[in-house]
């Protein structure tokens, strides 16, 4: 999911590691990443490693910022080489640790940027969204991917849902900060239960995005409560029925031809490649898309673990490149009648 770095980065700097939840990653992931987890647990266990991507605004274009961006040695993610890359999406990198100052909201003034892991720009760019298509961001608090989604092209409707209520106000006053009132006009904001959403609007929208409720590996782990931390570790397992049931639900909301995207911020197979190999065993009107070229074409500035599927991509963070985890696949509606 498109966590904001910004958030509480400073106080996360000053706080220990869960020991519960470390030992919980450990017996996990040394069997499922093997020797690279030793890699990958150095960076998340480390803050002041973590790097961050500046997307900037085209709707408030801080010209200024990007000059001094190309002076620090910043430069564009992917280099505008990948296949269909949006010109009007602007994000920028560095490949050493550090941020610049984030913004503050003010009612009525567009911030000109947005802090992120850059790597939760790919299931974006995954969708390929295009102008004057209706859109779904069906877990989309607190707003990154629905602040990107807009970067890359303006959809004829765009719906951002949220069930969780404090994340819900949060997703608003994201879309206030950085979208002007008359693009603000094509969206809703819907506080509605995503597992239900497919029920409600059958076959309405071309886009889906389904950045799901994981256990979010980099936030975990600087738990600050233990028990709160061991209670989470417990109700992990149940993580894997939500995502399959978010999943059914926007494949019935999902147009015959329409894309599916579907990502996490976690490294467990059990919500990633697993879900998905699920979804596909029980839809038969689903198929996989291919994105691996999208792994060929960043491998510059993105670290990827190998899936074992054409359709899913695994960001994993590394040396010089802090990014993810993240989790990313692509699936594609047919026109036959799928199996429910």
């Amino acid at each position: 999911m498109l966590t904001p770095l910004k958030a509480k980065s400073e106080g996360k700097l000053a706080k220990q590691i869960c020991k519960v939840v470390l030992d919980h990653f450990e017996k996990q992931y040394s069997k499922e990443l093997g020797d690279t987890w030793n890699t990958v647990r150095e960076i998340l266990t480390s803050p002041s490693c973590w790097q961050y991507a500046v997307l900037l605004n085209r709707f408030n274009y801080p010209f200024e910022l990007e000059k001094d961006l190309h002076l620090k040695g910043y430069h564009t993610l992917f280099q505008e080489s990948l296949p269909n890359y949006p010109k009007s999406m602007k994000c920028y990198l560095s490949r050493t640790p550090g941020r610049i100052p984030s913004e503050r909201h003010q009612v009525g003034n567009l911030k000109k940027y947005y802090l992120l892991n850059a790597a939760s720009l790919l299931p974006v760019l995954a969708l390929e969204l295009r102008d004057g298509e209706k859109v779904l961001d069906l877990c989309a608090a607190p707003g990154g991917k629905s602040i990107a989604l807009l970067q890359c092209a303006c959809p004829g409707y765009l719906q951002c849902n949220e069930y969780d209520s404090l994340r819900f106000r949060w997703l608003r006053q994201t879309l206030e900060s950085f979208i002007p009132q008359p693009l603000i006009n094509v969206i809703k904001v819907s506080e509605l239960d995503g597992r239900k959403m497919g029920d409600a609007q059958p076959e309405m929208f071309d886009k889906m995005l389904v950045d799901a409720p994981c256990s979010n590996d980099r936030s975990w782990l600087f738990s600050s409560d233990s028990q709160k931390a061991s209670c989470r570790i417990s109700q992990r397992r149940k993580l894997p029925l939500l995502q399959i049931e978010l999943l059914r639900s926007a494949i019935k909301a999902l147009r015959p031809g329409g894309i599916l995207v579907y990502s996490t911020c976690t490294l467990s197979k059990a919500e990633n490649q697993d879900v998905i190999s699920e979804i596909l065993n029980s839809h038969s009107n689903m198929m996989p898309v291919d994105i691996k070229g999208i792994a060929r074409t960043c491998s510059q500035d993105f670290t990827f673990a190998p899936t074992g599927q054409e359709c899913g991509l695994l960001v994993i963070p590394d040396k010089g490149k802090a990014w993810g985890p993240m989790y990313v696949a692509k699936l594609k509606k047919s026109w036959s009648t799928g199996k429910w």
